[in-house]
């Protein structure tokens, strides 16, 4: 008569008929006001309405007595029985669920007022994992409902494990599992749940992925190259992944097609170049920890070049190398085979060891570079004189002047030369090389330097030039 939404009446007499177990009845009741979810796949476990039936069926739920002889059970009868429960999960869970009728109360209101996520919850709590992994593949719910409903308490409980023996069991090849799976793995990385990560790839057998996060924990948090030395077993791991997935890629391709379709995929000739590269960073580690560890090593930064690093990182690496051995050819070789490898800016590099050795005031390591440069054996004719004309005026001043000039006059190009005495203001040794050229030439190099002269208001140098011209 009031026209009052005549819901809560229906809950009310419906719970009061829940409490005093007329099931049957309360399910009539509780008709004529509880509705399904729009969309079951939402992440919540449906109406406060619903998960208050819930919670009363699962409370009025009487617990196991335990007889007090129990309590003297050896150890032996224990783990037995600890096992048995494990590998019998199914049949435990039927037992508990089927002949409780409350607890088929529970899956009656579940299935027809729930979520998936409701309903998968409800199996979770009452370590019926199996049911609700088949429950999430039957009904093809969303990763997030694995995630939330399944995933998260599996590892929290501290049953990842058992978790991974069941998806294998229900799919030994995990194809089933491949979107829940990979999604697990973006979530943890999410997170920063490396340790569980790394675990879950081997477990997925994601060889390619699992050997990207031993990078990880190779590469991660380290501040010098001492320490990296300490973490070693990393890049061996990541050696023992990518050969697995090399001899699973090179049987299956003898056979038919596998679809290994979740798995991260890559070339054999792509893996082949990061086992090498793996290896170099072998050899770089071991290096820079040796020239740490003697005290040789003098390069500090904000960062800690490695070689799984991009084009530039790659290029620090070479630099540091070639600067922290005791002289620049004990580091020159891995170097070397580092722009090789990675094909890299190659004068770039000498380039930025020149200048750290201006600084260094180490002007015999400088002709040590030049002479590694030049007997490389893939150096241009004039790549050695580049690599001091990249030098700037400031970093020239830095030179003492008879280094200087014998860094100059060590250039294999007469024009070089002229052009690195212009660029230190030495003009006069400018306009001494210049009159050896050939005549036309000369003209025009002498005419260049007399105007430098006017231009710098070197009066002597200007007057020379002249009487020359």
């Amino acid at each position: 008569k009031s026209g009052l939404d005549p819901g809560g009446a229906w809950h009310a007499w419906g719970m009061a008929c829940l409490k005093a177990g007329n099931l049957n009845s309360a399910r009539e009741k509780f008709n004529r006001c509880l509705k399904p979810p729009m969309d079951l796949n939402q992440l919540n476990h449906g109406s406060r309405l619903v998960q208050e039936v819930i919670q009363h069926l699962e409370s009025t739920v009487k617990p196991i007595v335990i007889a007090d002889d129990d309590y003297f059970a050896t150890l032996k009868e224990l783990e037995a029985t600890l096992r048995t429960r494990s590998l019998s999960l199914e049949m435990m869970c039927e037992g508990k669920i089927q002949h409780n009728s409350y607890y088929q109360e529970c899956l009656f209101y579940l299935h027809s007022y729930g979520t998936n996520l409701a309903i998968i919850s409800f199996y979770m709590r009452h370590d019926c994992m199996r049911e609700a992994l088949l429950h999430l593949l039957n009904k093809e719910s969303p990763s997030e409902v694995f995630i939330e409903g399944i995933f998260i308490p599996s590892y929290e409980s501290g049953k990842l494990h058992m978790l991974e023996n069941l998806l294998e069991t229900i799919d030994p090849g995990l194809e089933s599992w491949g979107v829940y799976l990979i999604a697990a793995c973006k979530y943890l990385q999410r997170k920063n749940y490396y340790h569980i990560l790394y675990e879950l790839q081997q477990f997925m057998k994601d060889h390619v992925r699992a050997a990207m996060t031993c990078i990880r924990f190779f590469t991660h948090g380290a501040v010098s190259y001492t320490e990296l030395g300490g973490k070693q077993t990393w890049l061996l791991k990541i050696k023992d992944h990518l050969k697995v997935y090399l001899q699973e890629v090179s049987r299956s391709s003898g056979r038919k097609k596998m679809a290994f379709t979740f798995r991260k995929k890559m070339s054999a000739t792509d893996v082949s170049r990061h086992i090498n590269t793996v290896d170099l960073q072998m050899e770089v580690t071991k290096f820079l920890h040796q020239c740490e560890s003697s005290g040789a090593s003098q390069m500090t930064g904000s960062s800690l070049p490695t070689l799984f690093g991009n084009n530039n990182m790659k290029m620090d690496v070479a630099c540091k190398v070639m600067l922290e051995g005791k002289n620049i050819e004990e580091g020159f070789g891995i170097a070397f085979r580092v722009l090789q490898d990675f094909q890299l800016e190659a004068t770039e590099v000498y380039s930025k060891v020149a200048k750290q050795l201006v600084k260094q005031q180490k002007y015999s390591e400088i002709r040590q570079l030049l002479k590694c440069v030049n007997e490389s054996g893939v150096a241009a004719k004039n790549d050695g004189d580049n690599i001091i004309l990249t030098l700037n005026v400031n970093t020239f001043s830095l030179l003492w002047i008879q280094d200087l000039d014998n860094l100059i006059q060590d250039m294999d190009s007469d024009e070089n030369k002229i052009q690195a005495y212009v660029m230190c203001n030495k003009l006069r040794s400018a306009y001494l090389v210049s009159v050896r050229q050939e005549k036309t030439r000369a003209v025009q190099l002498v005419q260049h330097v007399r105007q430098l002269a006017e231009n710098s208001g070197d009066d002597v140098v200007k007057a020379i030039c002249a009487q020359w011209l």
